[in-house]
């Protein structure tokens, strides 16, 4: 737990009282590959600190996997509409490798959130930092052309491309692994 408190302690001041307080709501849980966090049609009820390992959310149609989101290590993994509105989830989350994952328990932490203001501001950080990062993937679909998207991966998130399978980048990328291939090919020659 103590990537989490360092995590936490580089979005805001955190006492060691305040970690005292957020400790029950808390809860170490591990995955193994191919382990879902999150099946469609639940309801969101975790925020899912990454300690160790990776995971993706992905929409299943006919039969495709459509990744919509890769998590890495100190990164929150959730459904935030979901776990926001207590609506069933439209996608799933899934392990890509053995996880380590400290889970936030929704119910403890509304709890807790009403009786200490730190939790409560601990909160609404990680949904903000959460939200940043949606916007900024949300933004290079809109504005990227496929190999501009593989290109901004390749500068800004280089982990990215370095930790995920080409079938998941391409998924990612909103490709097929052969438009991808191509893409990389036409730039090595």
């Amino acid at each position: 737990m103590n990537n989490l408190l360092s995590y936490i302690c580089s979005l805001t001041p955190f006492s060691e009282e305040d970690w005292e307080y957020l400790k029950p709501a808390l809860t170490k849980r591990t995955f193994a590959r191919n382990e879902l966090l999150l099946r469609e049609g639940e309801v969101c009820g975790s925020l899912f600190y990454i300690d160790a390992g990776y995971c993706k959310s992905y929409y299943e149609i006919d039969g495709n996997i459509k990744n919509t989101e890769l998590f890495f290590e100190n990164e929150i993994a959730t459904n935030v509409t979901s776990f926001g509105s207590g609506l069933e989830s439209k996608y799933n989350i899934i392990a890509c490798e053995p996880l380590i994952t400290i889970v936030f328990n929704k119910d403890k932490l509304f709890g807790l959130s009403k009786q200490h203001p730190k939790i409560e501001n601990l909160g609404r950080i990680c949904l903000r930092q959460f939200a940043v990062k949606q916007e900024e993937f949300l933004a290079i679909f809109k504005l990227y052309s496929p190999k501009e998207r593989l290109e901004y991966i390749e500068t800004h998130h280089p982990h990215i491309v370095q930790r995920v399978s080409l079938t998941q980048l391409a998924s990612f990328l909103g490709v097929t692994r052969e438009t991808l291939s191509r893409i990389r090919n036409r730039r090595i020659s």
